[in-house]
């Protein structure tokens, strides 16, 4: 999530907008296991993404004496023995306590293969002060200005750091909370089950009751010998390039779509089976149908969306609940670009269904034929063996 700056507010703000006051690290304040973490193929596949920005702002709350109270929040990722979180003296779970391979470093092991080296030297951890307000930026779009100003720069501390964090207090009281969480540690999910479980612990200290992670990543292991289905490669897209040309120029907009036009592209959506369309069906369709049409597509062109699943329910038995690591796979729903574009609103029932059945394919045995397809091919020819 983000915040892009206004074209008139754009061409006078720059890092001189942000004041650093206060720069550390934070470490675990109970002993956490030193050891290498192993990486699974899946991790291994995004060790050269690096760290992921992700920026949340918060509106001033009044009433709140304590809200991102600083001593607080370094007390809830570290427990900071001199801050009682629960009011009666008992020690709570913190965050990097529970996380602890986040207060480790990016490393290598004897083979010159990626892990955790799990050393507890801490995480980052930012405190800033702004002049400017949360309404001095405008919409929620992904932007370099963002992340110059909100997320923390890493390579001026630690290169190999995999969590860092900075908050940045506005002059109207609201908050902006920047993250860079190193992409080979955690996905998506596991960097939100992180900020929810420091929130958690920020606000009730020991009272917290949240999901434990689970951080075992051989359940992730290829299989001995490795083996590629047959049919693996009909859903599964093993090569991705979302590199742009130097001299491209991305743009990101955002369209707001509301819950009558959801209705109404779901029920676009149903066959004459009448079954369920999830809201992830319906605007995967709509979307690939509006890219075809916007890109003059032939109508015999063969035209193919690709999209992230998480594996965790597909595998027999699934992964625990609370799997922290990468356990996501790209899938792909192909079709004639003419029956994607076709404006006969049955059609969008052929749309939808073909990424319906992308997704009902993802099975144990496509998981774990994408894992070793991983290791047979890309990993080790980049020297990354199983």
């Amino acid at each position: 999530m983000g915040a892009v700056l206004s074209t008139k507010k754009a061409t006078k703000m720059g890092v001189d907008e942000v004041e650093v006051v206060e720069s550390c690290m934070v470490a675990p304040c109970q002993e956490t296991p030193r050891r290498g973490m192993w990486l699974s193929p899946l991790d291994l596949m995004l060790v050269n993404r690096g760290l992921t920005p992700a920026v949340y702002f918060y509106p001033y709350r009044s009433g709140l004496s304590d809200f991102f109270d600083v001593a607080r929040l370094k007390a809830a990722m570290a427990m900071d023995g001199r801050l009682d979180m629960d009011g009666n003296g008992v020690s709570a779970l913190v965050a990097l306590v529970a996380f602890y391979p986040l207060a480790g470093r990016l490393g290598m092991d004897g083979n010159d293969r990626a892990e955790i080296d799990c050393t507890g030297e801490g995480a980052l951890l930012v405190v800033a002060r702004s002049d400017l307000t949360i309404d001095d930026l405008c919409g929620f779009l992904p932007s370099p200005e963002l992340r110059t100003l909100f997320v923390p720069r890493v390579e001026d501390y630690s290169p190999s750091v995999l969590c860092a964090v900075q908050v940045t207090f506005f002059k109207c009281g609201g908050v902006a909370l920047g993250t860079a969480l190193h992409h080979v540690a955690v996905n998506a999910i596991s960097a939100f089950h992180f900020l929810q479980t420091w929130s958690a612990f920020s606000r009730v200290g020991g009272a917290a009751a949240l999901e434990l992670p689970f951080h075992d990543r051989t359940l992730l292991r290829a299989r001995p010998p490795p083996f590629v289905h047959s049919d693996a490669f009909s859903v599964f897209c093993p090569k991705l390039n979302l590199s742009v040309e130097p001299s491209e120029t991305v743009v990101t907009q955002a369209f707001v779509v509301s819950k009558d036009q959801i209705t109404t592209l779901k029920r676009a959506c149903i066959g004459s089976d009448g079954g369920r369309v999830s809201t992830f069906y319906a605007l995967s369709a709509h979307a690939w149908r509006c890219v075809c049409v916007a890109r003059r597509l032939p109508p015999d062109a063969t035209t193919r969306l690709t999209f992230p699943a998480s594996v965790q329910h597909s595998m027999r038995p699934p992964l625990p609940p609370g799997y922290c690591g990468n356990g996501i796979i790209w899938l792909g729903a192909a079709g004639k670009v003419r029956d994607v574009t076709s404006s006969e609103s049955e059609d969008l029932v052929f749309v939808a269904g073909q990424i319906s059945s992308a997704v009902r394919r993802m099975d144990d045995e496509l998981v774990r034929s994408v894992i070793d397809y991983f290791v047979m091919t890309i990993l080790r020819s980049t020297s990354h063996e199983t």
